[in-house]
């Protein structure tokens, strides 16, 4: 059946709606470039992009209804339906599933009692599982309001969020403080984030992702930390009298890294089959053996 027209949103807030539009579609020199971040602008007034959300960007910038919807139901930051404060991804693209991804993301599907896409009765979480965030360097990541949670595992990213739904602080891997989803979609509209000290707190990549970039430049590295295997045997090319993780002098310093100098988690064993005796490599088959 035919749905009924969208309602309209209060006078209040269609009078802010419409100020804020403006002073996004005057950044461009054709109005239907700025439907991304209007969308992104709806989306920070309701948590989601409703049919009023769209009826009213289709109005500001001179479209049809469906070219909005077309635009809106294509990219997934987009969502359709209300969802929670805080938007929890689990990334379950190849090299996050098989350093465990696909383990934290059926741990949280099942502590949360949600499905894919599904929010808590609270209101508080929205889990999903998400593509790539070209961070395979610190997989498995987790993602809070696009905000990155690196090296990952089912405990922690269980406990990260029981913190959100209690209410309790916590803090990104890298990149800005966290904040609501509601807010994090008006700075995606293009609008400053005017909490204090947030800019500057976005810095840059981390280390692992810019060691490639110091080898091109000749760069020395830190010296690497060799990681033995589960046997405690060391690899091929590996000096036997090497430090391993696993077994450090009583003498020696151990540093822990800071959030911003976290080593990469192929630094850890994996259960792969170079270290999982139950999961043997071995020559592939011949076709039809």
């Amino acid at each position: 059946m035919p749905q009924l027209p969208a309602p309209a949103y209060p006078a209040d807030v269609r009078a802010r709606l419409d100020a804020d539009a403006k002073e996004v579609i005057a950044r461009y020199p054709g109005s239907r470039s700025a439907l991304l971040p209007l969308l992104h602008l709806v989306q920070s007034e309701e948590g989601y992009v409703s049919r009023t959300g769209m009826a009213f960007c289709a109005e500001a910038l001179d479209l049809t209804t469906a070219e909005v919807t077309a635009v809106a139901t294509f990219y997934s930051m987009y969502r359709r339906k209300p969802s929670g404060d805080y938007q929890v991804g689990v990334c379950t693209n190849t090299l996050c599933a098989v350093m465990g991804g696909d383990a934290i993301f059926d741990t949280l599907k099942e502590h949360l009692g949600v499905g894919n896409n599904e929010t808590t009765d609270d209101g508080k979480v929205t889990l999903e599982h998400i593509e790539c965030n070209a961070a395979c360097d610190f997989a498995p990541v987790v993602m809070v309001n696009w905000e990155f949670f690196d090296n990952q595992t089912p405990e922690s990213a269980t406990q990260l969020v029981d913190d959100l739904i209690a209410g309790r602080t916590v803090e990104p891997t890298r990149g800005a403080p966290l904040c609501s989803y509601k807010e994090t979609a008006r700075i995606l509209a293009g609008f400053p984030d005017e909490r204090p000290g947030a800019v500057e707190a976005t810095g840059g990549a981390g280390p692992a992702s810019l060691i490639g970039l110091k080898l091109a430049k000749g760069e020395a590295l830190p010296k690497a930390r060799v990681v033995s295997p589960r046997d405690g045997q060391p690899e091929a090319g590996q000096r036997e009298d090497a430090p391993s993780h696993d077994a450090q002098p009583h003498d020696a310093q151990v540093h822990d890294p800071s959030p911003t100098e976290r080593l990469s988690s192929h630094d850890a064993p994996q259960q792969t089959s170079a270290s999982d005796p139950e999961h043997p490599a071995g020559p592939a088959a011949e076709e039809g053996e």
